[in-house]
């Protein structure tokens, strides 16, 4: 292997949206960075495109302005009973992945952000770099997304235990009936409304059963009776299983991030904000060249978030408890208001 100092200073495996944001950040901090992708731009995925008051922060932090449909806060629903809390400091944002992932492009490329379009395949590192995709880097960040080739390839998957749970996607023309991202809860899993656009909104069902959208649906009664006649404009789209763990987000000079740092659930909705987030920690933990640091900042700002996806997860597989987290929700607005302190 060719031991020659690298000319570039950091790989980012994976262009979306925590990989760009990893690429800007570091980029804006003067480091040479090469983006690899093999998939063409812009990128989708099965999100439920809800961006909380975090990563509307980052965005802003990144110098990037995206158009979107603000976000007041957050609504729980069953068929009887609903809880709301507002965002304090700012709203959130619900966005298209694609209009996020194409913003955040551009950014990349006024700041001379290198893109190239190929797979990452075998890793070879050094005491002094890392080698992948043709490139040699003095660090590679792993943002290859929730089933991380990656992180398998360096033995740093760590096998889950529960039922797997599956999330599925799909866009409908309509109206937007709301300023919130809403959750409705049946017993069989979870619907997430985000309102994307003007008339459009992205609905997003998490459950135990993979299924097709029209059968998952029904499980919904309130939210199928709004989309009766709205006409779906996106293929459907789905992932999972969603609880991928990580033994580790350090190895050598690799580091990982964003859902390939370790999912536990899409629950709580603030992925996307956590990878973001973490994506700046991990760029200064580079810049002031205390990479193994990550690992302890990543832990830190994603402790909150763990343990409130796996109370509500935890509560979540329990039928009788199920049936009254939003009716206690309800009843006790500040219980919800303090869950949500804890993911903003």
């Amino acid at each position: 292997m060719d031991r020659r100092t690298p000319v570039i200073d950091l790989l980012v495996a994976g262009a979306g949206p925590v990989g760009l944001a990893t690429a800007i950040r570091a980029a804006w901090a003067g480091l040479r960075v090469v983006v690899v992708d093999p998939r063409p731009s812009p990128i989708d995925k099965a999100c439920a495109e809800a961006l909380l008051p975090p990563a509307v922060a980052a965005l802003g932090e990144l110098g990037i302005d995206v158009m979107g449909r603000p976000l007041a806060g957050i609504r729980h629903l069953d068929r009887q009973h609903q809880a709301a809390v507002d965002f304090r400091a700012r709203p959130g944002l619900g966005v298209r992945r694609t209009m996020l992932q194409h913003a955040m492009r551009s950014r990349a490329d006024q700041l001379g952000v290198t893109l190239l379009p190929r797979r990452v395949g075998t890793v070879h590192q050094d005491a002094s770099g890392v080698k992948a995709a043709g490139v040699r880097a003095r660090y590679l960040v792993a943002a290859d997304g929730l089933h991380s080739p990656i992180r398998h390839r360096l033995g740093l998957y760590r096998p889950t235990r529960g039922p797997a749970r599956y999330g599925l996607r799909r866009h409908f023309v309509v109206p937007p009936w709301t300023d919130h991202l809403e959750v409705h809860w049946s017993a069989e899993g979870e619907a997430y409304v985000t309102p994307v656009a003007d008339e459009l909104v992205n609905v997003a069902v998490l459950g135990t059963v993979p299924r097709r959208f029209a059968d998952a649906l029904p499980a919904f009664p309130l939210l199928a009776e709004r989309l009766a006649g709205a006409r779906p404009v996106s293929a459907e789209r789905g992932d999972g299983p969603l609880c991928q763990l990580t033994r580790a987000r350090v190895s050598g000079r690799v580091m990982l991030v964003g859902d390939a740092a370790g999912s536990v659930d899409a629950l709580t909705g603030d992925g996307l904000s956590l990878g973001m987030v973490t994506a700046l920690a991990l760029v200064d933990c580079v810049v002031t060249e205390h990479p193994q640091e990550y690992e302890r900042a990543w832990r830190r700002l994603s402790r909150r978030h763990r343990l409130v996806t796996r109370s509500l997860l935890a509560a979540a597989r329990r039928p009788w408890l199920r049936r009254r987290l939003v009716p206690l929700a309800a009843r006790h607005p500040d219980l919800v208001q303090t869950l949500l302190r804890h993911l903003r």
